[in-house]
C-alpha cells in the first residue's frame, strides 16, 4: 500500500522533458513511482486533475537560521512550494559559535538581515557551539529540507577572537580555520559563505571582509576535498568590481573543482549595463570550464520601513541609520531636534528627498494617519508645504513612529529584459532572502513570480524550463542528492499547483514573530498541496503537523 497517490496530474519532472499525464505514489519517504494509472491503494489520495505535479523547489538564499529553530516550517516558504533551504548565506550561521562571540554575531544578523533581538532571546536556547550541535537543535521540528552553509566570518572568530573584525590571518591560523571548516563540512554543511560588503550594527567590516586571497584559497582547498560550494556576496553596488570577485571565484573554482555562486545580480534602470555585463563575464569563465553560478531572484523589490526601527531602506544615509539605532526616547528627541533634522534632510540631497523619497507610499501601521495610507509621500509633503524628507519625518512623530512607507520596485524593474536573462541556462535563481528583512519586505513569491510574470505573462521560460530551474539544476548545482526531480527512489519532496493561478499574493503585515514582532509576509496562490519526504506538510491553505524535514543528505 503506498502513503499517498497523486492522481491524474500533469508531471512535470524536473528534467526539463515535456509534461505528462500520470500518477504518483509515494511510500516510506521516497517516491514508489511515476506512471499512467498506477495500482494499488494508498492511506491518502491527492486529486491533481487540471493541476502540474512537480518536484518540490528549492530556495538556495535563505536566512532561515534562527527561524527554524522555532519554526521548522520556514513560513512562509512551504506554502509557496519550498521542500529545501539553504540558510547560512552572506558569511553568517549560528555555529561554529562560541558563547562568547554570540553577541557580536547577532549583532550582525540584526544590522545585515534585520533580524529583531526578540528572535534571539524568547524563541530557543543555546545550547552548542560547534556545527555538529546547531545541526542536532536544527533536526529536533523540521517540516521542511534544510541544506546549511557555514559562514566565514563566524570561522574567523572561532579562530582569532575579536581580532577577526580586525587584521588579515596568519598562514597558522588560515590553516585552523580551514580544519574547523573540514568540521563543519563533515557535519553537513553545503558550503561555506562569505561577503565582501556588509558591516555590523556599528558599521564596521564583518570578520569576511578582512580575509586575504591567501585564506580564500585555503578554505577553497578544503571544499575541493568535499566538492562543496562557496558562496560569496560580491560589492554589487559596483560592476568593475563585481567582475573582479567573478574572476576570482572563477580562478578558485578551476584550481580546486569547486562550484561557485554569487549574488545579488540586479537588473535595475539606474544601472542598466551592470547585469549583463556580469553575465558576459559569466559566460567567458564558464567556457574555460569554471563554475561560477550569478544569482537572480525573480521578483522587484518592495521595501516596507517605518521610524520605529532601523531599515535597509536608509543604508544610503549613515546619519539616518545611526538615529534610527538609537533607543526610542533618544530616537525621538533627535527626530525633534531642529539641527539634526536639517542635516538628515539635508544628506536627502539638495530637493529635500524629492528624488530619493518621493514616490513612497504611505501605509500606515497598526494605524493608518485619517487619509494618508495609499497616498504618494510627494503629494502629502506639497500639502503639507514640507519638503519630503522632513514630512516623513513630521508624520511619523505625529503618530508616534508607527506609520509605515513603502518603497516599490526598487531594482530589478524591467520585465522584458529579466525575462530572457532568467532563461540563461547559467543563470541560477536563488537570493529569496527568506527569513531575513522580516519587517522591511516580503521575502517570498520568488516561485509565484517565476511562473506568473515569466511563464504566462511574457513566455520567456516554458513551464518545464521554469520548473527545472528551481528544482534539478538547484540541485545539481549545489548538490543535493536525490532531489529536484521526480523519479523512483528519489526523495518524495512533490508539490501540485494550479500553472493558470500560481502567482503570489498581496503583501500584509503579520505578528507571528517572538513576542509579538511584525513582519511582512506574502501568501501563495495557486498552490495545492507541498509533500516533504513523504508526508503532506501543506494543503488546502493550511499547514499539516508534519515533522518530516531533515537536513538535506549530500552528493
Amino acid at each position: 500500500m503506498y502513503d499517498i497517490l497523486i492522481k491524474g496530474g500533469l508531471v512535470v519532472d524536473g528534467t526539463g522533458a515535456p509534461g505528462f499525464l500520470a500518477d504518483v505514489a509515494l511510500k516510506d519517504g521516497r517516491i514508489a513511482g511515476v506512471g499512467a494509472s498506477l495500482a494499488g491503494d494508498a492511506r491518502k489520495v491527492v486529486d491533481a486533475s487540471g493541476r502540474v505535479v512537480a518536484p518540490g523547489f528549492i530556495d538556495p538564499h535563505t536566512h532561515f537560521d534562527v527561524q527554524l529553530l522555532w519554526d521548522g516550517a520556514a513560513r512562509p516558504a512551504l506554502e509557496h512550494g519550498i521542500t529545501a533551504v539553504v540558510p547560512g548565506n552572506c558569511s553568517l550561521s549560528l555555529a561554529p559559535l562560541r558563547a562568547a562571540d554570540r553577541r557580536a554575531v547577532v549583532g550582525m544578523f540584526q544590522q545585515i538581515e534585520e533580524m529583531p533581538p526578540q528572535a534571539f532571546t524568547e524563541a530557543f536556547e543555546w545550547t552548542w557551539e560547534d556545527f555538529a550541535g546547531y545541526r542536532a537543535a536544527l533536526e529536533k521540528n523540521l517540516s521542511i529540507n534544510v541544506a546549511p552553509l557555514v559562514g566565514h566570518s563566524v570561522i574567523r572568530l572561532w579562530v582569532m577572537g575579536p581580532e577577526a573584525q580586525e587584521r588579515a590571518a596568519s598562514a597558522a591560523e588560515i590553516t585552523a580555520m580551514g580544519d574547523v571548516l573540514r568540521q563543519c563540512l563533515e557535519a553537513g554543511a553545503v558550503g561555506l559563505s562569505t561577503s565582501f560588503v556588509d558591516v555590523d550594527e556599528n558599521g564596521r567590516p564583518v570578520p569576511s571582509r578582512f580575509a586575504t586571497f591567501e585564506e580564500l584559497d585555503g578554505l577553497s582547498a578544503v571544499l575541493g576535498e568535499f566538492g562543496r560550494m562557496l558562496q560569496i556576496v560580491p560589492e554589487f553596488y559596483d560592476v568593475d568590481l563585481t567582475i573582479a570577485r567573478i574572476d576570482q571565484l572563477a580562478e578558485l573554482s578551476l584550481k580546486h573543482g569547486i562550484p561557485t555562486t554569487f549574488s545579488p545580480v540586479f537588473d535595475s534602470t539606474l544601472t542598466p549595463e551592470n547585469a549583463p555585463r556580469s553575465l558576459a563575464r559569466v559566460e567567458e569563465q564558464f567556457a574555460r570550464g569554471a563554475r561560477v553560478w550569478p544569482q537572480m531572484q525573480t521578483r522587484p523589490i518592495d521595501i516596507s520601513f517605518s521610524l520605529l526601527r532601523p531599515s535597509l531602506f536608509f543604508a544610503r544615509y549613515p546619519r539616518w541609520v545611526r538615529v534610527l539605532r538609537l533607543p526610542l526616547e533618544q530616537r525621538i528627541a533627535a527626530l525633534t531636534d531642529p539641527d539634526t533634522v536639517a542635516k538628515m534632510v539635508a544628506d536627502t540631497g539638495p530637493d529635500g528627498g524629492l528624488k530619493a523619497m518621493g514616490d513612497l507610499i504611505a501605509r500606515g501601521g497598526d494605524r493608518a494617519p485619517e487619509g494618508m495610507a495609499g497616498r504618494l509621500l510627494t503629494d502629502i509633503a506639497a500639502d503639507r508645504g514640507e519638503p519630503v524628507a522632513l514630512a516623513l519625518i513630521n508624520l511619523s512623530l505625529e503618530n508616534g513612529l508607527d506609520v509605515a512607507f513603502l518603497a516599490a520596485n526598487r531594482g530589478h524593474d524591467v520585465t522584458d529584459r529579466i525575462g530572457p536573462m532568467l532563461a540563461n541556462p547559467l543563470v541560477h535563481i536563488g537570493a529569496s532572502d527568506g527569513g531575513a528583512h522580516l519587517a522591511s519586505f516580503a521575502t517570498y513569491g520568488d516561485t509565484g513570480y517565476l511562473f506568473s510574470e515569466y511563464v504566462r505573462k511574457s513566455g520567456s521560460l516554458s513551464l518545464e524550463a521554469a520548473v527545472k530551474k528551481i528544482t534539478s539544476d538547484t540541485a545539481e548545482i549545489w548538490g543535493l542528492k536525490d532531489r529536484g526531480t521526480l523519479k523512483e527512489g528519489w526523495a518524495g519532496d512533490v508539490v501540485v499547483f494550479d500553472a493558470a493561478t500560481i502567482g503570489r499574493g498581496e503583501e500584509r503585515p503579520a505578528f507571528d514573530m517572538p513576542g509579538g514582532g511584525m513582519r511582512y509576509v506574502r501568501d501563495a496562490i495557486g498552490v495545492h498541496t507541498v509533500v516533504v519526504n513523504g508526508e503532506v506538510a501543506w494543503a488546502d491553505g493550511g499547514y499539516t503537523d508534519s515533522a518530516s524535514g531533515t537536513v538535506c543528505a549530500l552528493n
